[in-house]
């Protein structure tokens, strides 16, 4: 059973689309996609600067639009009935919501440019940051945050948890981190999965009540607690929510092994989830689809499961 994987934010580096926008397919792609949500993607995935593509009402569309162009491959020639289901690391639950048909493309993309720009507004009312924490002992780790103010954001698995909250505790926790632990501060703009992000959840659930949404053609599992959700309303409600609460990324991850998976493939702009499920998923073939050079190596890996 292959599972696909859609990253979320601090995947994306400059230039990042370079490779996919010489084709013309892709290009005709990324700009209706631009067009209807008015931010220059095309710009933003190939000359944009790492400061302008940080920000969170750039990045949020960026990735999603990067694993949308990356779906559209994947999924033709009768691929996507040979995948066994699909699942999004926070943002990147957007770009699964339309990979499996609960949002249409357009709405998937109105849904992130609103949810950037609300998670944007939320992190410039406080100085708030993320870092990733490697190796800690868990009960250690969750002491030190409730020292220094700071809250779990991201349970990633294979070790790994993201922390999120004032600038002045992560430098704490940098400073003094738990036994054995590297603490990594990431490219991001505020303390997303927190409660610093409670303004936006108002927001995006009065604009979520706006969309059309079906129910999942594929098996999609949700950032909440990892379970499979049958519900397009029901998933819709979770992406709302999931703003200001932590990502169980982890328990996805379990929830994929118990449902047999045999491979994973990561979406541009890949490489974080396949890392994770290294750790995670340990002996599971995978495939991270940086450029379109990557995908003939995914498509094997659909075939072989077929």
């Amino acid at each position: 059973m292959i599972v696909i994987v859609c990253p979320g934010q601090g995947s994306q580096t400059p230039g990042f689309l370079d490779p996919w926008l010489t084709e013309s397919s892709f290009r005709d792609q990324l700009g209706a996609i631009s067009d209807s949500v008015g931010i220059d993607l095309i710009a933003h995935g190939t000359t944009s600067d790492a400061d302008t593509i940080k920000d969170t009402a750039v990045a949020q569309p960026l990735i999603v639009s990067a694993g949308l162009l990356t779906l559209s491959a994947l999924f033709a020639d009768g691929r996507r009935d040979r995948v066994g289901g699909i699942a999004g690391h926070s943002v990147g639950e957007l770009t699964a919501a339309a990979g499996a048909g609960i949002l249409s493309e357009n709405d998937a993309v109105a849904f992130v440019r609103e949810r950037g720009a609300a998670m944007a507004r939320a992190a410039a009312e406080t100085p708030t940051g993320m870092s990733a924490v490697n190796g800690a002992d868990e009960t250690e780790l969750l002491a030190k945050l409730d020292e220094y103010g700071l809250s779990p954001a991201n349970y990633n698995g294979g070790g790994q948890i993201v922390v999120a909250g004032s600038l002045e505790g992560l430098a704490k926790l940098s400073e003094n981190p738990p036994a054995r632990a590297r603490v990594i501060p990431l490219q991001v703009a505020g303390a997303f999965h927190t409660r610093y992000m409670e303004p936006a959840v108002a927001h995006l659930r009065e604009f979520a009540s706006t969309l059309a949404t079906s129910d999942p053609t594929l098996p999609i599992w949700t950032n909440n607690d990892g379970s499979r959700v049958t519900s397009g309303a029901a998933f819709v409600d979770l992406l709302v929510g999931q703003v200001s609460s932590p990502v169980r990324w982890d328990l996805c991850m379990e929830s994929f092994q118990a449902a047999g998976v045999t491979g994973i493939i990561e979406v541009a702009p890949a490489g974080a989830l396949v890392g994770l499920a290294k750790r995670g998923l340990k002996g599971v073939p995978s495939v991270a689809i940086k450029t379109p050079d990557d995908l003939p190596a995914a498509f094997d890996l659909i075939d072989q499961a077929a």
